[in-house]
């Protein structure tokens, strides 16, 4: 498939979003142009006075709800291809509906309306999350082959009753993958019993824990999304446990790295047709502290909690990220070029 040149249009979904804001800042800096969807008006507001200079390169259209069929039918007409970036995280869900509704019918919706109306339309890529892939528990390197079929399980087994973190992983999993209890017919399988008839090709993204400076409207602290305000929290917060500073933690990326990976996906003529899992690397928790703490222009005293005692720690999981370096060349901030961003972007807004 032909990727997208200098000066096509990209529609962008949940433009507002922490990660979606920054793909929509690199599309601009790299001459493209953005339609944008919002929730409502209001949120549209901050978008068009963020990007004011960009002047008619961007345009932002309110889609209410993403989970209603048609939703992304007008959108998607007269672009070349199209993010899929609107899908909620959170891990206080109370019902398996409240993640996997938008993050099924959001995904699977605006495949069908790229399909309707799409017709100029050359990629899809959709982001998705390492929640797909990884399961908790499971002791080895996890690639783009695996699925998280134990939230898919737990789920399936307790419903609402299971973790918020279940809730998550399972709704990633099955906006991605599906299962045959839910009946879903997910991005893959669309694009698959459909592919006759599609002129695009898809693909998915799958971020590990994503970290760094906000420029999406946040107007206070517990306004924070989910991930930077779990970042504030454990660095910032005070209180960490000796076994959370040694032992706990995940894999991460940059917001602004996952932005870039968005444009490469859609630059990178290999990328259609691909899974691609977008990783920095580990941590625990005690690395984000010795980062921090390294900063020479610090200007809060943080805990010092046991430096150092990440480099012995064995890393809570692990990615194969072969295929991201082998397609996308992608780059990644350090843990220190991460905690310096956010430590400026909290000193800023007061926090």
């Amino acid at each position: 498939m032909p990727t997208i040149s200098t000066g096509d249009k990209v529609l962008v979904s949940g433009a507002n979003g922490f990660l979606a804001i920054w793909a929509v800042r690199r599309l601009l800096e790299k001459s493209y142009t953005v339609r944008g969807t919002v929730r409502s008006a209001d949120k549209g507001t901050y978008l068009e006075k963020y990007f004011q200079a960009y002047g008619d390169k961007i345009e932002v259209v309110v889609v209410e709800d993403i989970t209603k069929e048609g939703a992304f039918d007008e959108a998607v007409k007269g672009v070349d291809a199209v993010l899929h970036m609107a899908s909620p995280f959170y891990l206080s869900a109370t019902s398996v509906d409240e993640l996997v509704n938008p993050a099924v019918n959001g995904t699977v919706g605006i495949l069908k309306s790229a399909l309707k109306n799409g017709h100029g339309v050359k990629r899809v890529a959709v982001t998705s999350s390492c929640a797909s892939v990884f399961e908790v528990g499971v002791d080895k390197v996890f690639n783009e082959l695996d699925w998280n079929e134990l939230a898919v399980r737990e789920i399936n087994e307790h419903g609402d009753a299971a973790s918020g973190l279940s809730k998550y992983c399972a709704s990633k999993t099955f906006a991605e993958k599906g299962e045959l209890l839910f009946k879903i017919i997910t991005a893959w399988e669309f694009y698959e019993q459909n592919k006759a008839s599609i002129k695009w090709d898809l693909s998915a993204l799958n971020p590990t824990f994503v970290y760094g400076p906000a420029i999406h409207e946040v107007k206070n602290l517990d306004a924070l999304n989910a991930s930077s305000r779990l970042w504030y929290d454990a660095v910032l917060g005070g209180g960490q446990t000796e076994a959370f500073l040694k032992v706990e933690g995940s894999t991460y990326i940059d917001v602004r790295d996952v932005a870039e990976a968005h444009i490469l996906t859609l630059e990178q003529e290999a990328a259609g047709g691909e899974r691609i899992i977008i990783s920095a690397g580990p941590y625990v928790w005690q690395d984000w502290l010795d980062a921090a703490n390294s900063l020479p222009s610090l200007h809060r005293k943080l805990t010092v909690g046991y430096p150092g005692a990440g480099a012995a720690a064995k890393p809570p999981v692990s990615y194969d990220t072969s295929k991201a370096a082998r397609i996308l060349g992608l780059k990644y901030h350090t843990k220190e070029e991460v905690a310096q961003a956010m430590l400026v972007d909290f000193e800023e807004r007061g926090w």
